[in-house]
């Protein structure tokens, strides 16, 4: 994919970086057009090294190219990241004064923009009427986070982690972003809803663990399509590196029993429990208190006993039919491999039969498969039913949105 990155004179100008390295180090071709005002907090050289291409502002540069016209052109998506409110209400009004701004005329591709501002200037009705403009032309305009600003200030107009807008800028050019903030549904206005995400660690002493490679994405992406849909959300993160969603609950736990006392406690009241972590089968029985060291003798090895972990789903499922005043609508998921013994989906049907869930979504795992990615293909599975949707490939988010578009009929 032809990327063109826009970057406007923001102190979030750093964060492109980050968003910059997301694009190459997936295989997209970034052209780097900054501001002049965005070269005053990085610098040309980084836009260059980062992108291995050549930087401009002006429409002067390599003339007889015409880059002003051709870069837009060629492209496959344009972001501009950040957005200043100068450029937001340069882009409305049609004004081309440099190259980023010519190339935002001559582009046929998909365009996005993700303000970063302080939050007066976000509210301001010209910023708000700019935005508007802007949606009502196509463009799509990401909703600022709300966080910490520059200085002490804090509120609505921080840019989004580079994660959260490379994912947005894939939604995008898939066709499955979301609408405008202003427009969206919030379908899940008054619901609570807890969602686990990532993967357990079971320590065999202080160095070393048994655990998985389960990242943890599309936990966070179902978490945060959630709470845009207007739900109190509840995360529990297991050993979860990536940067959480801006308006949730979060807590972070490492081995199974710490995910399932997290959940269990948090599933209390709630409306849907999305069991989306990776928890290990298997602990040791026991764990050691200092490094286990090798042995003088290279044919002894090493005898691990391990114990099962309990089903954390089955648990929950177990307590709400034991008739608790309030009983959450329960989605499991099923990372399955193939084997002797069967396919990804015959092992799949005969969890979700074992665990007793409403929804079950289920994904082939592998080496070089799911766990990381940020596209996947999920399949799902509804109790007293024998249809099974297939969402993807897709990326995380896209599939996030469809399991919410599948729970939701179901609640009431």
């Amino acid at each position: 994919m032809r990327v063109v990155l826009g970057v406007s004179g923001g102190i979030a100008a750093y964060k492109a970086c980050s968003l910059l390295r997301l694009f190459t180090e997936h295989g997209h071709d970034v052209t780097v057009v900054p501001t002049a005002s965005a070269l005053q907090f990085v610098g040309a050289p980084t836009w260059s090294a980062l992108s291995g291409k050549p930087v401009s502002t002006e429409v002067w540069t390599s003339v007889h190219e015409v880059p002003h016209v051709r870069i837009g052109q060629a492209a496959d998506l344009v972001v501009v990241a950040p957005a200043t409110a100068d450029l937001l209400a340069k882009a409305a009004h049609g004004l081309a004064d440099d190259l980023l701004t010519n190339t935002l005329l001559t582009a046929r591709c998909p365009v996005a923009f993700a303000p970063a501002m302080h939050t007066e200037m976000w509210e301001h009705a010209a910023t708000q009427a700019n935005v508007a403009t802007l949606r009502s032309r196509g463009a799509h305009v990401i909703e600022p986070a709300v966080g910490r600003l520059t200085g002490k200030d804090s509120g609505a107009g921080r840019l989004p982690e580079p994660e959260e807008l490379y994912a947005a800028c894939l939604a995008i050019v898939e066709g499955g972003a979301p609408a405008p903030a202003e427009a969206l549904v919030r379908d899940l206005e008054g619901r609570r809803v807890v969602v686990s995400a990532g993967g357990t660690r079971e320590p065999l002493d202080p160095v070393r663990y048994l655990g998985n490679r389960s990242s943890g994405k599309q936990g966070l992406a179902i978490a945060r399509a959630a709470a845009e849909r207007g739900a109190k959300v509840t995360l529990v993160a297991a050993n979860v590196s990536l940067p959480m969603p801006d308006g949730l609950v979060v807590e972070r736990v490492e081995t199974t029993l710490e995910l399932q006392r997290a959940v269990e406690a948090a599933a209390e009241g709630a409306d849907v429990v999305v069991m989306a972590a990776a928890p290990a089968d298997f602990r040791p029985a026991s764990v050691s208190g200092s490094k286990i060291k090798k042995s003088s003798d290279p044919e002894a090895g090493l005898r691990i006993e391990l114990v099962e972990n309990p089903d954390i789903v089955r648990g929950l499922v177990a307590a709400r039919d034991a008739g608790s005043a309030r009983s959450p609508f329960i989605v499991s998921f099923a990372a399955e491999t193939g084997d002797a013994y069967g396919s990804v989906m015959e092992h799949a049907r005969a969890k979700f039969a074992r665990k007793g869930s409403d929804l079950q979504v289920v994904n082939q795992v592998g080496t070089d498969l799911t766990f990381g990615k940020d596209h996947t293909t999920v399949h799902l599975l509804r109790r007293g039913s024998d249809e099974v949707t297939t969402v993807g490939p897709a990326s995380k988010d896209v599939v996030a949105d469809a399991l919410w578009d599948a729970v939701l009929p179901l609640l009431d």
